[in-house]
């Protein structure tokens, strides 16, 4: 027996590559369609100019949303969290900052990854310089990097102009401070020119990009140890980058006073208010801040905390020293990011269309009318009482109040044209749109012409779990009502309510909706004839029976059974339904009468429940029988003489180990197609496809049997294929028709899929959906998520109200209509309309504390730089390609590559490794001790080395006045570019005429005056390095101190 199951595998060949049946290249499973919130979601980013909406998840996808029902995933190979997103606005280009460090460059055009670049460290803060090619990221050691875009290739480039932690906070590092950069903010009006960087200790430094210095240095270290705590988070509260707000670790929000363009800076700045807002009693981190800039007195600040649901809003005018004016928003959950959106202009709306949106940690979106809360904001002035704002809860278009509970999904490849693309183009503009801010639908806007179940390319049939049922038009992206049936009459009284409906089955041949829900009634409609009536034909979006539909539905009937039901199927060769429950009981019900015809209850000891229902036609000794197939969830499969109800074997099937059963289907080449949506001229060609055996396919979590069909009937146990599983369970099983076989597709709980050929049951492909996971519906309560197939192997994945997934198996099966188009969230030519226009005002700044927030008449968007040009773009590549630090850039080149270098030969040593140039020695004495440039190197060695210095220079006279005398050609030229350079670099004029003798004298003359100045430095820096030296001891011995007393 061993060696026949032996010979038996080596004798099937792998991949499905046998002669007959499916093979690997007649399959293609991937991914066709994802609409709506993707769960995990983390983050927020928008583009204002092109109404762009991006959500990044926990596993490395970024869902964005467009306008005009337009939507986009980008999936990275990156499975890894998403921790800054930010557009560089109008360029079709969004950048992700994942937890490994990596900057990802997203083309929105392409939808691609352009580019993925390496940083080498902990980014802890990310700041896209917005109508320039270039970003900031600052790290957890302190220091603020620049790095460019290519246009054309979109590559990251790391500049050579750096921000040390060293040069930005003046002082040397300390053991117990954090030094990790928390914000990094251009200043509104000199976007170009300055930054300001907050830093996780507390200190603030605003930074001149073109002097590379500290102009301004705030943030009282001395409060914010005293405090224990940590600035979390920070933003502008002034259009004119006066005003800067400070979220805290212990849920302190300090506004500090900044000085603007044009003011003087001085050297440090006070704190001027603290907002109040419950946060520092609860000890709740902030964790973000938005500002809105709003005319006359209604600018605020939006401030979320950690885990908290509480989200406040506060005024900020030059009443908040005397009086606060919040407004608390209690949301649903705990608030993970929140983003301001700006929709466009509409003359038909009442008030403007801006919404503030909220992501909770379990990624679900929630959305308030910020007109709403200005409004209740400018009321709460005058004391009167006015309306709370309405959180609405961001979800799938389904329904209102309830959510899906179970699906049907129809595909009709051959069916007529009956709209065109420009019409599904204008339905998509007209229709509700799935963000607020995406588009407005007019009054009065209908649901397209829907021309029968056999006229359109997609159908989509859900059942709900208020009772309702919905009809979609999914011949495009996105989701088109044209029929909702809710039925609410005398004869339903039995039902106790609107229950959630359990199962669906369509058949197109007799235009019959069947539906059954959780207590047992089954609906039956019959739609009149196809094509429907053109006439009365718009239907509103929440249509019902009695309204709007009766040119399409012809009748209704009802039928109330035991159980919750479970599963219904229409006999092809009479009038009946074979409908399952949850209790085991099978009954047969005659369509035109709507009577049962019999119940039979089936007992099981481990689940009674009836999981799918087969009509057939089989011999049975010899003479030809209608049987119905029946298989339950305990993995028991039998067979009833469909006419009586009698079983025909005197045994059930069942494995030895059962597990829960999923699915079942019988697989004999005549299968019934009219209930999987196509017209039954299609039937001629599944029939075509070879079966070499009628069998019947059973899939349960863990397994998949196919027993041979006549031993069913027969109550004999005969399996001819069989695979088990034992990694993650199957949650979904169905079977498509290709174009050389039938093919098996598995859906596990951690979302692989694998397609399979039947009834060899060999692995053809394997993919995975990121982001899919199914966990099994708790005892009594509702599934989350809903799975459904096509015949030709779509299937459609609904989890809850956020988001769809439709799969799809085929190659080179277009799926949807427009998929294209409706996936273009970025819009070129709006990017050309916009080239170059830049909104920018300069408002004047009042003495009150936020005086010039409320005098000032500029648009929202005043944080725009009035410079931002060519000009500008050219003077800061110029900038960012120096390096302005030397010093740093050796030590961070060596921390990228990971290595240590120690300099050990002497001669080395250059003058070019120190700066002495009188120039530079004025702007040291502006700077801390410790910020000098020679504060990057090594002061002990570099006292050691000062008297080999001197030697040094004088080799290099003697090499000056060698060349005096010698007057080769191609030695001239390098030592008079050296000269030049050493000239230019250090502040000398060079002139082109001076001949070589003045050149080496001159150069001579200056090096002598560089080391008189050196010799005056060497003893100071001896003296700093004994310092230096002695502190290190100190530090050295408390170290090991500590080691010894932490020994048990």
């Amino acid at each position: 027996m061993f060696v026949k199951k032996l010979v038996e595998i080596a004798a099937k060949k792998p991949g499905g590559s046998s002669t007959e049946g499916l093979r690997a290249n007649d399959v293609e499973p991937r991914v066709a369609l994802h609409y709506g919130i993707p769960s995990g979601s983390h983050v927020f980013a928008y583009d204002p100019i092109q109404k762009i909406l991006a959500v990044s998840t926990k596993d490395g996808r970024i869902k964005l949303f467009g306008k005009d029902q337009t939507q986009a995933l980008l999936v990275s190979e990156e499975t890894s969290t998403s921790r800054f997103l930010e557009f560089v606005q109008n360029q079709g280009i969004l950048l992700n900052v994942n937890a490994k460090n990596q900057i990802e460059v997203w083309d929105l055009d392409k939808k691609l990854l352009s580019h993925v670049h390496h940083f080498k460290g902990e980014i802890t803060s990310f700041r896209v310089m917005q109508h320039t090619p270039y970003f900031y990221v600052g790290d957890s050691s302190g220091n603020v990097s620049v790095f460019k875009i290519e246009q054309d290739s979109n590559q990251v480039i790391q500049m050579e102009y750096t921000i040390p932690y060293l040069a930005s906070n003046g002082s040397p590092v300390e053991a117990s401070e954090d030094t990790s950069v928390v914000s990094i903010l251009p200043q509104p009006t000199a976007e170009s020119k300055r930054i300001l960087l907050v830093f996780s200790s507390g200190f603030i430094a605003l930074w001149d990009i073109k002097e590379s210095k500290p102009i301004l240095k705030t943030g009282v270290h001395g409060m914010v140890k005293q405090d224990a705590k940590k600035a979390t988070c920070a933003c502008w509260v002034c259009p004119s980058g006066s005003r800067i707000s400070v979220g805290y670790s212990n849920g302190d929000i300090l506004i500090w006073s900044i000085p603007s363009k044009g003011e003087s800076s001085p050297e440090s700045s006070a704190m001027i208010c603290k907002l109040n807002l419950g946060y520092k009693s609860e000890k709740i981190p902030i964790a973000s801040l938005k500002w809105v800039y709003a005319e006359g007195k209604a600018s605020r600040v939006y401030v979320i905390g950690s885990f908290s649901n509480s989200l406040q809003v506060v005024l900020l005018n030059e009443q908040t020293e005397t009086r606060m004016i919040k407004l608390g928003l209690h949301v649903s959950e705990p608030c993970a990011d929140m983003e301001m959106i700006i929709a466009d202009v509409n003359e038909q709306s009442k008030h403007k269309q801006d919404y503030l949106f909220v992501l909770g940690k379990s990624g679900r979106v929630y959305a308030y009318d910020d007109y709403m809360i200005e409004k209740y904001l400018i009321q709460s002035l005058s004391k009167s009482s006015p309306s709370l704002p309405k959180e609405t809860v961001v979800k799938l278009p389904f329904s209102d109040s309830s959510s899906i509970t179970v699906g049907k999904f129809l595909t009709n490849p051959s069916h007529l044209l009956n709209l065109s693309d420009e019409d599904y183009a204008q339905l998509a503009k007209d229709a509700v749109p799935f963000l607020p801010f995406q588009a407005v639908p007019k009054e009065g806007s209908r649901s397209a012409h829907f021309p029968g179940f056999t006229k359109v390319k997609n159908v989509y049939i859900t059942g709900h779990s208020d009772g309702t049922i919905g009809v979609w038009d999914m011949t495009c992206p996105f989701l088109i009502p044209v029929l909702f049936l809710k039925e609410q009459t005398d004869q339903d009284i039995s039902s106790r309510g609107n229950a959630a409906l359990t199962a669906l089955h369509y058949d197109s041949n007799s235009r019959l909706l069947v539906s059954g829900d959780h207590n047992g009634m089954v609906r039956l409609y019959r739609f009149k004839p196809e094509p429907y009536l053109t006439e009365n034909s718009f239907i509103p979006f929440q249509g019902s029976s009695k309204k709007g539909n009766n040119h399409i539905v012809q009748s209704v009937k009802y039928v109330k059974l035991t159980g919750s039901i479970t599963c219904i199927q229409k006999s092809q060769n009479s009038k009946h339904l074979a409908i399952g429950s949850d209790q085991g009981h099978v009954s047969l019900v005659d369509i035109e009468e709507a009577n049962v015809i019999y119940t039979k209850q089936i007992g099981s000891v481990i689940c009674p429940g009836i999981i799918s229902v087969q009509f057939d036609c089989c011999s049975v000794q010899g003479f030809e029988k209608n049987v119905l197939v029946v298989a339950m969830r305990d993995s028991s499969i039998f067979a009833l003489d469909s006419d009586t109800g009698n079983m025909i074997g005197t045994n059930m099937i069942k494995p030895k180990k059962p597990f829960k059963v999923l699915y079942m289907q019988i697989l004999d080449g005549k299968q019934d197609t009219s209930g999987n949506g196509f017209d039954t001229s299609r039937e001629s060609t599944v029939e075509e496809i070879s079966i070499r055996q009628p069998s019947v396919l059973v899939c349960s979590e863990k397994a998949i049997y196919i027993y041979s069909l006549a031993h069913v009937v027969q109550g004999m146990k005969k399996v001819l294929h069989k695979k088990k599983f034992s990694s993650s369970p199957i949650c979904s099983a169905s079977t498509f028709y290709g174009t050389s076989g039938v093919g098996l597709t598995l859906v596990f709980t951690d979302g692989t899929v694998e397609i399979r050929s039947l009834p060899e049951l060999s692995l053809l492909k394997q993919t995975s959906i990121r982001g899919f996971t199914y966990s099994s519906p708790k005892p009594n309560s509702l599934p989350e998520i809903t799975i459904s197939a096509s015949w030709d192997g779509d299937l459609v994945m609904v989890n809850g109200d956020d988001e769809l997934i439709v799969s799809s198996v085929l190659p080179q099966k277009d799926t949807f209509r427009l998929a294209e188009s409706m996936s273009r969230v970025y819009k070129k030519d709006n990017a050309v309309c916009h080239e170059g226009i830049i909104t920018s005002s300069s408002p004047r700044e009042k003495k009150s504390m936020f005086g010039s927030v409320f005098k000032t008449k500029s648009k929202r968007a005043t944080d725009t730089e009035p410079e931002s040009s060519k000009e500008t773009v050219e003077e800061l590549s110029k900038i960012f390609a120096t390096a302005n630090f030397p010093w740093n850039n050796n030590v961070e080149s060596s921390r990228e590559i990971n290595t240590v270098t120690r300099v050990e030969d002497e001669e080395e040593l250059d003058i070019d490794d120190i700066d002495i140039d009188d120039h530079h020695h004025s702007q040291q004495q502006e700077k801390p001790k410790e910020q000098g440039i020679l504060s990057g190197l090594s002061k002990q060695k570099m006292a050691n080395r000062f008297s080999n210095f001197k030697g040094k220079l004088k080799q290099m006279a003697a090499k000056n006045e060698k060349s005096v005398v010698i007057n080769d050609e191609k030695h001239e030229e390098k030592n008079g570019t050296t000269v030049d350079q050493i000239k230019k670099k250090y502040g000398f004029t060079s002139s082109e005429e001076m001949g070589a003798a003045k050149m080496a004298q001159s150069k001579l003359q200056d090096n002598l005056k560089k080391l008189q100045g050196i010799s005056l430095r060497t003893t100071e820096m001896e003296d700093t390095a004994k310092s230096f030296s002695s502190t290190a001891k100190e530090l050295l011995s408390a170290v090991e101190f500590n080691k010894q007393s932490s020994k048990p």
